[in-house]
C-alpha cells in the first residue's frame, strides 16, 4: 500500500516560497555540495552534501511512485517540460486543464478533486511513495487524515512572509512522531510520521 508523504523545503519561519513565489533562498542546498545526484531529467543533476545525497537518493532511485502537485507549481515549472525530475507520473489538481494538455509525450494527468487525484496516484504508485509537493494539498490531506509522513527540508533562513506550509489547518492539533533527522549543508532534513 502506498505511503503518502508531503515533502518540501521550508524556511525556519515556516514558508515554502517568498511573497513573489520565489524559492531561491530555499533551494540553494540542491547545489551547495560536491556529491552528484542525477535525476530522471538528464539536464538536471543535484550537487549536494553526502548527507543530503543520502536523503535524496531513495526518492530519485525508485522510492517514489507518483507525485501530486497543484496547478501553481505546474505552471511555474512549465509542467517540467512534460517529465518531472522524479521520472514518475504526475497528478495535477486543478479546476481547469491548461492549453496543450494532456500531451501524448507526458504521463501528467489533471484532476479536479484532490481526494480522487490521491486515489489515482496511489493505484499507480503501488507500494511506493505518493509524494505531495504543494502546501494546499498537504493541508487538505492532513485535514482528511490521509497523510502518513511530513518531510521538511529546513533551511536556516527567515523570510518574514510568504507562502506558508501549514497555515489554516481545519483540524488541529495534528500530532507528529519523533523525527528522523539528517543534518546536511545549509539544510536539515526532518521526517515526521503523522500520528493517527
Amino acid at each position: 500500500m502506498a505511503k503518502v508523504v508531503a515533502d518540501m523545503s521550508m524556511s525556519l519561519d515556516g514558508f515554502i516560497a517568498d511573497t513573489q513565489d520565489r524559492t531561491e533562498e530555499l533551494f540553494g542546498w540542491y547545489g551547495n555540495g560536491d556529491v552528484e545526484v542525477p535525476t530522471a531529467d538528464p539536464a538536471m543533476t543535484f550537487t549536494v552534501s553526502e548527507a543530503s545525497a543520502g536523503h535524496l537518493r531513495p526518492a530519485l532511485n525508485g522510492g517514489v511512485g507518483a507525485l501530486i502537485a497543484g496547478r501553481r507549481i505546474f505552471d511555474q515549472t512549465g509542467g517540467w517540460g512534460g517529465r518531472h525530475p522524479l521520472g514518475v507520473p504526475v497528478f495535477v489538481v486543478s479546476h481547469s486543464v491548461p492549453d496543450g494538455w494532456p500531451r501524448a509525450d507526458s504521463d501528467t494527468t489533471f484532476h479536479t478533486d484532490a481526494i480522487a487525484a490521491l486515489e489515482a496516484a496511489k493505484k499507480v504508485a503501488g507500494d511506493r511513495i505518493v509524494a505531495v509537493s504543494t502546501p494546499t494539498l498537504t493541508r487538505q490531506y492532513l485535514d482528511a487524515g490521509l497523510l502518513d509522513e511530513i518531510v521538511v527540508s529546513l533551511v536556516p533562513v527567515l523570510l518574514g512572509s510568504g507562502v506558508p506550509y501549514f497555515a489554516d489547518l481545519a483540524k488541529t492539533p495534528v500530532r507528529l512522531g519523533d523525527p528522523t533527522v539528517v543534518p546536511g549543508r545549509g539544510v536539515t532534513h526532518l521526517t515526521y510520521p503523522v500520528k493517527r
